[in-house]
């Protein structure tokens, strides 16, 4: 028979070691390529030290000359808080006392609460990493007509999404919490929510929810904005990544320029290209016009995959068509205090009602944040279409 306590049981031994092994293997090929580690966290935060610049330890001297002072290496600090990572399900208690005298009706039914938040946590969990920690979804242009509102860029992955607005309109700063988004048109840059919102948002931006300036810090914040981890990239150029414009015109020279310049004058070993899925194809083209046949297995999907210099290139839904980023992956690091566990409560319980409802609950947590040690050995080509 099944009750609360083996179905508690049933999470915690059977479904969290495979839901961990599909959210950390399943991501994406730049997420399977970055370090998973707990050494540098401390307390709630991460810390390291890098080191600005690596000559002057050896040097050329004269048989009976003084022996070199040891150089001394310019340290500096990275400090960044843990980011929260949160996936609930749900069961109500009418289905779980339906499936009482089965176990594979109860089987199916936690497997459907799996799947849905295997997909979601997948989704977001990719989006952020080429986010820049704000939550940033779009922009909000105007009211267009009832719960139907302008955006900057609507995204198919939009439609389900529970979203917050914030930001400044007029002058007046506005929160509006608890909005479903039941329509997206990308064609025509719309997104429709579930009620009609009476607040003016104009202006203001779109969040997932509770998520203002709580993901993890991705590679929008490497390649945008003047700060990143405290630093001010004007005064600290270790945290500038190499920047060149393409003219709006793409070329495999300029490809190749980029892979050049930063093993020359940062030695850095680009081992990845992300870029859009239509920005990939217009390279694939440069190298089809060029007559060069690409025959490569990509080790992280086990299919064929174009590359420039044998540096692979990976398409990735959430990356902007008007950028290429040049990644050496061996710099990233996704600090974690644990892997993904299921948040139990004092008695070691995972199920636990909802409160004011016939329905209980299970919470998967992560604390993590994705550090680049290196900002300056990644590189982005911009202005492309």
């Amino acid at each position: 028979m099944i009750t609360i306590q083996n179905a508690d049981k049933a999470l915690k031994d059977y479904y969290l070691d495979a839901v961990t092994a599909q959210l950390n293997d399943n991501i994406s090929p730049f997420f399977s390529a970055v370090e998973k580690s707990a050494n540098n966290v401390y307390g709630k935060d991460v810390k390291l030290a890098v080191i600005r610049g690596n000559c002057g330890n050896i040097i050329a001297g004269a048989e009976d000359a003084d022996l070199p002072e040891a150089y001394k290496n310019r340290y500096l600090d990275i400090t960044a808080p843990l980011k929260n990572l949160y996936g609930t399900i749900e069961i109500t208690d009418k289905a779980l006392r339906a499936s009482r005298d089965s176990s594979g009706a109860f089987v199916n039914l936690v497997n459907a609460e799996m799947d849905g938040l295997i997909a979601s946590a997948k989704q977001n969990f990719q989006r952020m990493l080429f986010g820049d920690g704000s939550g940033k979804l779009c922009r909000i242009k105007s009211k267009k007509n009832g719960a139907v509102y302008n955006v900057d860029s609507a995204k198919p992955y939009f439609v389900g999404m529970y979203v917050d607005v914030a930001g400044y309109s007029n002058g007046v700063f506005n929160d509006t919490f608890g909005l479903y988004i039941t329509d997206v048109d990308v064609a025509g840059n719309t997104i429709t929510f579930n009620r009609e919102v009476e607040e003016v948002i104009s202006n203001t931006y779109l969040y997932p929810h509770g998520s203002v300036d709580n993901e993890l810090t991705g590679l929008g914040a490497i390649f945008g904005g003047e700060t990143l981890y405290g630093h001010k990239k004007a005064d600290e150029p270790y945290f500038k990544p190499y920047t060149l414009d393409a003219e709006k015109q793409l070329d495999e020279e300029k490809l190749i320029e980029v892979l050049d310049y930063m093993e020359e004058h940062y030695n850095s070993k680009i081992n990845m290209i992300l870029c859009s899925y239509k920005t990939r194809r217009a390279i694939a083209a440069l190298i089809a016009n060029n007559r060069r046949i690409v025959n490569t297995t990509d080790l992280h999907t086990g299919n064929g995959v174009i590359t420039v210099n044998d540096v692979p290139v990976y398409a990735d839904k959430f990356c902007p068509d008007d950028r290429i980023l040049f990644v050496n992956t061996e710099d990233f690091c996704l600090n974690q205090l644990c892997d993904w566990e299921w948040l139990e409560d004092e008695s070691g319980k995972i199920l636990k009602q909802v409160p004011g409802k016939a329905a209980y609950s299970a919470t998967l947590v992560k604390y993590a944040e994705l550090i680049c040690k290196k900002p300056c050995g990644q590189a982005m080509l911009f202005n492309i279409i």
